[in-house]
């Protein structure tokens, strides 16, 4: 792999980490003092910097590092995070992207831009109002804490020394005064209790032999290693146990979740988050053989905890950790990062695959040699497969996508002073990568559309017995071979007199039309149509439902509202599933073929032919039917074949029966986009080769239903207008 490839996948995973930041930032604004999400800011901002390390790329490092210091006293509880602080970090989250996306560009960033100095002083701000103090200052604040603790009877943040000195210490010319002496000058002694458990009767002593053994409460800010280095001449002969504060065990544990995912034993993960010394370390790897040498098998955290170096709770989440590497090391190793480009090349080449495999089936059939059409259906079986492989390596998520919407709604309703929460359900359910890739826009302005016309100011609210939070929600879910994705709020909803009134102000009605109240909603989606009162940033101009619709209609989608006064707004947009391949049912009408979705077919019935068509509808099982022919719709003039069958389609509550000549059974498509030059019409959302290598077009089934439901008292030769 040269270096542009793995530039690449740094870019693509820096883009995953900022997105994981952002989301931290924001639940923070719920939980601010969650330590987990904390800690998941910091690795991101970690990972990010180091990354960025390997390629030169010092202009995000130098301000990552930065922001990463004023993390570290947020971890430290020195700091904590408020609106203000939370603001600052998504700026540079904000930062850190563009940064990311000017090498992506392949933009230099040896000079940053003038718009970040103002980040810069900020973070610098952070840091400068907790910069550690003089020797002195530093002495006096602990004092001042550990009499405070003492007043209360509290200990917690003290470190515990258990001190058992060597029988030669004083030969040695160790005094043991002048270590406690030394600690004092990074720290505070608060109890000293010297332990005499040793000591012989006064005529059996050795003036030269130490006996005493001490139990120390010191009160320090500094790591264990420093500690541990004041005994580093008496170590030899010595028993020395230096056991953390409580306080500092917590600290321990989030150092432990916070280490890098690497390949880890359990000594050196202690090692790192500095519970445990290296000379603790070797002194306990000794014991350990020793132990294996007498045929004992005791592993690692037994001998720590027998030996009380290190405190249970720690271990444990040592041992958690060293787990949990191993855990993601394997899923590392079933998981690949591949280009999308190339898993859009390979759909393609499902999709002649397909074609071809249609081919040569016919063309067996053709022949009529019996070996033949079994080896092409054995082939059709497994193209079939290798379909239903293929099209699940482009489906993703669209929780990720749904999540981006957190920042959009904390924005906005900051700009426009309003109290409002998103909720997220449906998370969970997957569609093409392409659909998802081309939806975020559109519900972009579906969103900021009900923040800004759809919620209420919060006195409003109040006053209409309402809670003054607005609540805006997306929702996706699968329904019928589609998703379905809403967007809703609990706002004021829409007035239909109003629409009305200002549909026809612009002309669009004529004097006495009247239109139900479906109908009078979407008069929304018409351009330039708007009924906001005032112009804003957001909104009023006119501008963006039609687009909205566009963008919808484009993936073959629909779109529809629904709203109550007083009550809230939701918007369904309905979609396909995939923009490639589908299942088809091959239908017949002159010398014309055309494919439905095979998941909108509900049945076929034969026609007869002395059974006219009442006012375009049919009756089937006491219920009336909408139907329309096919040959007509499209203005085909061929003669009608005595016998003609109904398809019943189905989507989203409404049904309808298509009249076509002949019916041909289900058939793999391949969907293939229609030129500009057909965009016009009505009815159509694709063509796809068939295997003789004629072409058949697709029927936009959700855009004929709607057109039949609005056409369903005209009579049965009315055109269907577009």
């Amino acid at each position: 792999m040269d270096m542009d490839e793995v530039l690449k996948v740094f870019i693509a995973e820096s883009q995953e980490l900022l997105q994981q930041m952002e989301e931290a930032l924001l639940m923070l604004e719920h939980a601010p003092g969650d330590s987990d999400t904390i800690n998941a800011i910091f690795r991101a901002a970690h990972t990010i910097k180091g990354s960025a390390g390997l390629f030169g790329l010092d202009a995000i490092v130098a301000f990552t590092h930065i922001a990463e210091s004023v993390l570290d006293r947020v971890r430290s509880g020195e700091l904590r995070f408020d609106a203000e602080l939370t603001a600052l970090f998504l700026q540079v989250r904000d930062h850190l992207g563009e940064l990311v996306r000017l090498v992506d560009e392949g933009i230099d960033l040896s000079s940053l831009p003038a718009e970040v100095q103002p980040l810069h002083t900020q973070l610098g701000d952070c840091l400068s109002r907790y910069l550690p103090s003089t020797d002195s200052q530093s002495q006096l604040r602990a004092t001042e804490r550990i009499e405070r603790g003492h007043e209360h009877g509290l200990s917690a943040d003290h470190w515990h020394i258990s001190l058992r000195f060597g029988p030669d210490t004083l030969r040695n010319g160790m005094d043991p005064l002048g270590l406690f002496r030394y600690l004092n000058t990074f720290g505070r002694i608060v109890s000293l209790v010297p332990v005499l458990d040793r000591m012989p009767a006064a005529a059996e002593m050795d003036p030269e032999t130490c006996y005493l053994g001490f139990e120390v409460a010191f009160y320090s800010d500094a790591d264990k290693a420093t500690i541990d280095g004041a005994f580093e001449f008496v170590r030899e002969d010595s028993l020395i146990r230096i056991l953390p504060p409580h306080s500092k065990s917590d600290q321990y544990l989030e150092l432990i979740r916070a280490l890098p995912e690497e390949d880890m034993r359990l000594g050196e993960i202690l090692m790192r988050c500095g519970t445990l010394t290296a000379t603790e370390l070797q002194e306990v790897l000794h014991t350990q053989v020793q132990s294996q040498q007498r045929a004992e098998t005791r592993p690692i955290g037994q001998v720590l905890m027998e030996e009380s170096l290190v405190q249970p709770p720690v271990i444990a989440a040592a041992l958690q950790k060293q787990q949990q590497i191993k855990d993601n090391r394997n899923n590392e190793n079933n998981l690949i990062r591949v280009d999308a480009s190339k898993l859009d090349r390979l759909i393609d080449l499902v999709g002649e695959l397909i074609i071809a495999g249609a081919g040569a089936q016919m063309t067996a059939q053709r022949c009529g040699h019996s070996e033949m059409q079994e080896a092409t259906e054995v082939l059709s079986r497994l193209v079939e497969e290798v379909r239903d492989s293929a099209l699940p390596l482009r489906m993703v998520q669209i929780g990720a996508t749904f999540n981006r919407f957190q920042r959009v709604v904390r924005d906005v309703s900051r700009e426009i002073s309003k109290d409002i929460a998103l909720s997220i359900s449906g998370g969970e359910t997957e569609l093409d990568k392409t659909v998802v890739e081309r939806i975020t826009d559109p519900l972009t302005h579906l969103v900021r559309n009900a923040m800004d016309h759809g919620i209420e100011p919060a006195d409003k609210r109040m006053a209409n017995a309402k809670p003054a939070q607005g609540r805006v929600w997306l929702n996706a879910f699968h329904d019928a071979g589609s998703i379905v994705i809403e967007v809703g709020d609990d706002g004021g909803g829409l007035d239909p007199q109003r629409i009305l009134a200002k549909a026809r102000e612009r002309g669009m009605l004529n004097e006495g039309q009247q239109l139900a109240e479906k109908d009078v909603f979407n008069l929304i989606f018409e351009p330039g149509f708007s009924t906001a009162e005032q112009v804003s940033n957001l909104s009023g101009r006119g501008v963006g439902m039609d687009v909205v619709k566009r963008n919808i209609t484009a993936l073959r989608g629909t779109i529809d509202l629904d709203s109550k006064l007083g009550q809230g707004t939701t918007v369904r947009i309905r979609l396909p599933l995939t923009l490639a391949i589908i299942d088809g049912f091959l239908v017949n009408v002159g010398q014309a073929s055309y494919v439905i979705p095979l998941e909108l077919v509900e049945e076929c019935i034969e026609l007869n032919s002395d059974e006219p068509f009442e006012r375009g509808h049919l009756e089937l099982r006491g219920q009336m039917l909408p139907v329309v022919r096919l040959r007509e719709l499209f203005e085909d003039d061929s003669p009608r074949p005595r016998r003609e069958s109904v398809v019943v389609v189905h989507q989203a509550g409404l049904r309808a029966g298509l009249v076509v000549d002949q019916l041909l059974g289900e058939f793999q498509t391949v969907i293939k986009p229609l030129s500009k030059v057909f965009s016009a019409c009505p009815g159509l959302g694709g063509f796809t080769i068939l295997g003789d290598g004629t072409v058949a077009l697709i029927l936009d089934i959700p855009s004929l239903l709607g057109q039949l439901t609005r056409v369903s008292e005209a009579p049965q030769r009315a055109r269907i207008e577009a």
